[in-house]
């Protein structure tokens, strides 16, 4: 079952620890960036910072794996790469950014669409190693390092017969895909992995060019929790750890059909689109749309194969795919749909969407269209059913509105081989951007929003496409936290005592 795949997956991976080290050449006395001691709150000074945990710098043997991200349609030359490998790493390295005045970025599982997890001549606080995992099963809680990847999570879940929604791509980090919502198979039975999400740690700026660490739950924080469930992702500060109410779930089935070509689209997405999202909560699924064939996901929690395909009858009634089941635990489930890194193109680009209606036969027709001319057989249209759980807010509310959504979609392009040169002279780069920004186009007319974990990086209005009306209330949250706006990027929430047009 190793079709599935619309983006690499990497294997999870673990490197050990190192003590404190002090970057040649980058030292706070060195950049002459730090006076010999900086105000915090209250006039508490913070001694001059320096790196700890695991430092990697341009001069390093590692320096090229530990700056290279998984689209490698971006290229970024950091000043310096931070492992943390606990909290007080995390609150060092930031302290030394402020004040040295560098430029940071966050990372955890390296799939920021757009290389905004990555910067140049500045630092990258890399969180990817933070893998500590506490569950109570009595309660059915669960804190975890922010550096685990959504396979990691899943399997060790599993292990106790316990579940939160997670995207299906299990490199992916698990902070970055629940801080930005966070949507899958599970989504429509469990909800979004940020509804699950009752607390986090988290190291914010103190002061000028401090740092401190706070916790975000019900009782404090309670602002900051809102704004992390749906618009977390570098903009307030760095999650540390985050804990989740996790649910039961012993079994589930997971099954594939495949139709070759595109003869049945039409049938087969007009069945699912009004099918899937209303259909029993405990039913996820995808649809992903190739060249060479169309792909159905689905994976029903608790649920037997029997009753599986009995749900799913109206689109598997559709011309004559072939189908395979799969009953079983559910990490072993999602780990066998996992594909190796090697195995996908090196170079990716996607634009995504919400639908609140189903397409008519002209917006089918749109990507039929464009799939017939799509520049490789892995460019693809991807889709996830939404309503059930989704629906519904969790208590205390989250920054995410797509809850009214028919569907999520996205066209994407992939491309060119790993090892290669850069994504940016490959010849076909230019080729692949145009397929997909007149796709993304045509399609304008049938959907609205799009998502914070696959921005759309050309788009005007991505505030409110993101976050709708929501956006006034995340900028005076970061006025509270961030009011320096240390951190930024290219489609960062500003504070609210700033203009959020950015040069």
């Amino acid at each position: 079952m190793h079709d599935f795949s619309r983006r690499g997956l990497l294997k999870a991976t673990a490197v050990a620890g190192a003590g404190a080290v002090v970057v040649p050449g980058v030292t706070a006395v060195e950049t002459g960036g730090a006076s010999a001691a900086s105000e915090g709150p209250g006039g508490v000074k913070c001694p001059p910072a320096q790196l700890t945990g695991r430092v990697v710098h341009p001069d390093a043997p590692g320096y090229r794996d530990a700056r290279l991200g998984w689209d490698q349609l971006f290229s970024h030359y950091p000043l310096v790469v931070v492992f943390a490998q606990n909290t007080q790493d995390v609150v060092n390295a930031l302290t030394w950014a402020r004040q040295n005045d560098v430029a940071l970025r966050v990372r955890s599982g390296r799939h920021s669409l757009e290389g905004w997890s990555n910067v140049d001549n500045g630092i990258v606080i890399d969180i990817s190693e933070l893998k500590s995992v506490r569950i109570d099963t009595d309660s059915r809680i669960a804190t975890v390092g922010a550096g685990l990847n959504q396979l990691e999570a899943v399997t060790r879940l599993a292990k106790q017969d316990l579940a939160v929604t997670t995207g299906t791509e299990g490199s992916v980090g698990l902070a970055g895909a629940t801080l930005g919502g966070g949507f899958g198979f599970l989504t429509r039975w469990l909800g979004l992995a940020c509804d699950s999400l009752v607390g986090a740690e988290i190291v914010v700026p103190s002061g000028t060019e401090c740092a401190k660490v706070i916790r975000a739950d019900s009782r404090n924080h309670a602002d900051l929790l809102w704004a992390l469930r749906g618009a977390g992702n570098g903009n307030f500060g760095i999650v540390t750890s985050l804990t989740y109410k996790v649910a039961p779930l012993k079994s589930v089935t997971y099954l594939q059909a495949t139709w070759e070509g595109l003869g049945d689209l039409h049938g087969i997405f007009n069945a699912w689109q009004r099918t899937a999202p209303v259909a029993e909560n405990r039913l996820g699924t995808q649809l992903e749309i190739h060249k060479p064939q169309t792909l159905l996901f689905a994976v029903l929690a608790e649920g037997s194969p029997e009753e599986t395909k009995e749900l799913l009858a109206p689109i598997l009634s559709v011309g004559k795919p072939r189908v395979s089941v799969q009953e079983g635990n559910w990490g072993d489930v999602y780990a066998g749909f996992q594909t190796p890194t090697k195995d996908e193109p090196a170079n990716w680009k996607f634009f995504s969407q919400f639908t609140r209606k189903p397409f008519p036969k002209e917006a089918i027709d749109v990507i039929a269209s464009f799939m017939r001319d799509a520049p490789t057989d892995d460019s693809n249209f991807f889709t996830q059913a939404f309503g059930g759980a989704a629906r519904r807010s969790p208590r205390g509310g989250a920054a995410f509105v797509h809850r009214d959504a028919l569907f999520y979609s996205e066209p994407g392009v992939g491309w060119g081989t790993r090892g290669d040169q850069p994504g940016v002279g490959d010849p076909l780069t230019p080729q692949a951007q145009a397929w997909i920004a007149e796709f993304s186009q045509a399609l304008r007319p049938y959907v609205n929003g799009a998502y914070v974990n696959v921005p759309n990086v050309g788009q005007q209005d991505w505030e409110t496409a993101y976050w709708g009306s929501n956006f006034d209330r995340l900028r005076q949250i970061k006025a509270k936290y961030d009011p320096h706006n240390v951190f930024q990027y290219e489609q960062s929430i500003p504070p609210a005592s700033l203009r959020h047009e950015r040069a």
